[in-house]
């Protein structure tokens, strides 16, 4: 397993299902002790505001918010690019503890040279 792995999720709650497989394999990754960070983009930047990961995509699936819980849990990182946070007229001093903005830059010192795999969604 990489000792590090990137989540790029660029989709927020008009694509539940989406957003859940994300947390599922973040907080699946971090129970195997790798480090995690999700980076969000476009619509997934509001996943970094309390309150904000409220949904169950179907029949069946897990609350989106205890996969949330789960994964901040486990030491699962949020980097929220700044671009499409301002964008949306956010409020920086409203994201959730384990988030902070972090544009691509930041985003690829994170990765570092280490050994990474990357998932999109």
């Amino acid at each position: 397993m990489s000792r590090k792995v990137l989540i790029n999720l660029a989709t927020g709650l008009e694509d539940p299902e989406r957003v859940t497989v994300a947390f599922l394999v973040g907080g699946a990754t971090l129970q195997r002790g790798a480090a995690v960070a999700m980076w969000l983009t476009k619509e997934a930047v509001r996943l970094g505001l309390p309150g904000h990961a409220e949904a169950i995509a179907c029949d069946g699936c897990p609350p989106l918010s205890r996969l949330f819980e789960q994964y901040a849990d486990g030491g699962g990182q949020l980097l929220i690019c700044p671009i499409w946070f301002t964008a949306r007229k956010l409020d920086e001093g409203a994201i959730v503890a384990n988030a902070s903005i972090a544009g691509a830059t930041p985003m690829l010192e994170w990765l570092g040279e280490d050994d990474a795999a990357i998932f999109s969604y």
